[in-house]
């Protein structure tokens, strides 16, 4: 596999000044897409509040199920699915800066967060009124038992304790979540249920349920090129779309692990890239289980983008190859690959690179062992300039993404990559 020259000439690159500053200051990770989305739900939670003040006991409890319904839905991966239809909808010849928006489509999370946040404002607000006047005990238990689960599974999905607790935090999420839905339901039949409660709950408990619905265990056959890295192949009866991803579990109680779908054009099935980047991981290389257990439907995810733009050029690191692999074969948008990995041929082996070669001749294949870490915000921008590509699509780790993305969208060159609001 050819890789790049000596690591110098591509740090020479000189990369575009930034931004001017109130520009510059819209690309700052803070006011990114996702916390603006979040934003705008508290904002209209609040202007409701205002136009209808006072408020009825039944106003406060149908705001609360309808944020966090909202909450729920918009993660269903059909609905995710439908966002992504919508937003790629776009044709190329639109303005670059609508496709730039309509690119962060990703970032729905933020309707996730702002609903969730709402919801629990609006419960706890209906949970003081009604306490307040003739509530039977049973209510008031259940409505003050909710609103702790509520408050432990917001504390818990906030930054600072979700990415040191990870697998902690799913768990939360998993088991607080259906048991504040059975509460919910609780408490909706012990006060007096009308039409609309009873309607929305069913929705919510539909939306939750469907996943699980689709939940079997099918048979894996694992390739070990390394120790570093496993390509699990299924072939169950469905053939993803490209840019899709699958949830795999060895104990679907306890953690799932969604990876990018890889289906080769005019073959059934997929694969699966899983490399080395934890206990659950590297568990999974070391045992090369026989089967696993899969769930939901697959789903779109960020480097999906693509078609809203003429050109495109896709930056990944390890196994940050895989998302990009599908798009690479399919070949829907004309493409430029920059890849950093240690020493691609021994890791992923040659038939995954000789393929990768094939429909990337062109490729900036950055092998770390020979030439060490490259500056891939420079590495990024020459390509992008040279292809004459509209976008950049990172897939890497949290923190070397962040510095694409950003470094490159604080030039005003739209960059995506994902958010980790999961």
């Amino acid at each position: 596999m050819t890789t790049s020259p000596p690591r110098t000439r591509q740090d020479t690159t000189e990369l575009p000044p930034l931004l001017s500053g109130p520009r510059r200051l819209l690309k700052h990770p803070r006011l990114m897409h996702y916390n603006r989305l979040a934003a705008l739900v508290i904002l209209a939670n609040l202007v409701f509040l205002y136009a209808r003040w006072p408020l009825s006991t039944e106003t406060f409890g149908h705001a609360a199920l309808a944020n966090l319904a909202l909450a729920v839905v918009v993660r269903q991966q059909y609905v995710i699915n439908l966002f992504f239809r919508l937003a790629t909808w776009a044709p190329t010849h639109w303005p670059l800066k609508i496709r730039w928006t309509l690119g962060k489509v990703y970032h729905f999370g933020g309707l996730h967060a702002g609903g969730a946040l709402a919801g629990t404002g609006w419960f706890l607000a209906l949970t003081i009124s009604t306490t307040q006047g003739p509530a039977s005990t049973a209510l008031r238990t259940v409505s003050w038992t909710l609103i702790a689960l509520l408050t432990v599974i917001v504390a818990t999905a906030l930054p600072p304790f979700r990415s040191r607790h990870h697998d902690h935090f799913e768990k939360i999420h998993r088991f607080g979540g259906w048991t504040a839905l059975a509460l919910f339901w609780t408490h909706t039949l012990m006060s007096t249920p009308g039409p609309i409660p009873v309607t929305v709950l069913t929705v919510v408990t539909f939306s939750v349920a469907l996943p699980w619905l689709r939940l079997r265990k099918v048979a894996v056959r694992l390739e070990r090129p390394s120790r570093h890295v496993v390509l699990a192949r299924f072939d169950h009866g469905e053939t993803p779309f490209a840019g899709s991803s699958t949830a795999i579990s060895r104990s679907p109680l306890r953690e799932w692990h969604s990876f990018a779908n890889v289906p080769a054009p005019g073959e059934p099935g997929f694969r699966l890239t899983i490399s080395r980047a934890g206990d659950w991981t590297g568990s999974f290389i070391d045992d090369l289980p026989p089967k696993v257990w899969v769930k939901g439907i697959t789903t779109a995810g960020v480097a999906n983008i693509e078609v809203l733009f003429k050109k495109v050029i896709y930056v990944a690191t390890g196994s940050g190859i895989g998302p990009c692999l599908p798009h690479l074969l399919a070949a829907e948008v004309p493409s430029r690959l920059v890849w950093a990995t240690r020493d691609p041929r021994t890791t992923y082996g040659d038939a995954l690179a000789d393929e990768i070669l094939a429909v990337q001749p062109e490729a900036v294949i950055w092998d770390t062992s020979r030439h060490g870490k490259p500056d891939m915000v420079r590495l990024a921008y020459a390509a992008y300039r040279d292809f004459g590509a509209e976008a950049v699509i990172c897939i890497s780790n949290k923190k070397l993404t962040w510095q694409v993305v950003h470094g490159l969208e604080r030039r005003g060159i739209p960059a995506y990559g994902a958010i980790w609001d999961s």
